[in-house]
């Protein structure tokens, strides 16, 4: 049977509040088995990807590991943690059309774990196309497919959730071009500021 929060405060997206009360021993963490889980998945495949070469010389064995980490974290991700530690769904669905509609669910929850789910969400798909470079530059093409399958599957996530925190009411080109907007306005009115 599934609990649900009666904590209805909003999730921000990297600034996670913080509880200013009394610092217990106790975790403040009310999903610790899905907060495990959204990171290690994640990061034993980029483990695995960077360390492959010194436990197996197989090629398609380091391979198929990977591939199945990658797997299980998108599935992981999209279905449990998004859910329980932020709050958010999401999932694209083809009408008898043919045309796709994104289903976007949105649960108001509030707790420490949205910095847990952020930053994982955000670095590990920003490693996978450092790695995409750097296997590009050299040369090594039997790991591109790998390092592609890295960058699709956290990726999607990453857009996905990206798209359902927007709520869908905004293209994600508009958000960044807001974002950047109120970012330079605020550098400039403290820089002038600065001069004075």
């Amino acid at each position: 049977m599934m609990r649900q929060d009666d904590n209805d405060e909003d999730v921000s997206l990297f600034d996670a509040e913080e509880d200013s009360g009394q610092k217990s021993k106790k975790s403040n963490l009310k999903h610790p088995v899905a907060s495990f889980f959204h990171l290690f998945f994640r990061v034993t495949a980029i483990c695995a990807y960077l360390l492959c070469g010194f436990w197996s010389s197989s090629f398609i064995a380091c391979m198929v590991t990977i591939i199945l980490l990658l797997s299980c974290d998108f599935w992981t991700v999209k279905n449990i943690t998004g859910r329980l530690m932020v709050g958010l769904r999401w999932w694209n669905q083809v009408d008898d059309n043919g045309e796709n509609h994104w289903v976007l669910r949105k649960q108001q929850t509030g707790n420490s774990e949205s910095r847990i789910f952020w930053l994982g969400l955000v670095v590990c798909p920003v490693l996978w196309v450092v790695f995409f470079f750097s296997t590009l530059f050299s040369f090594e093409i039997k790991w591109l497919a790998v390092v592609i399958m890295g960058v699709v599957l956290q990726g999607a996530n990453l857009y996905g959730y990206v798209r359902c925190k927007a709520g869908g009411k905004t293209s994600l080109k508009n958000m960044a071009t807001n974002y950047l907007g109120r970012q330079f306005s605020q550098t400039g009115a403290v820089s002038k500021t600065e001069e004075m």
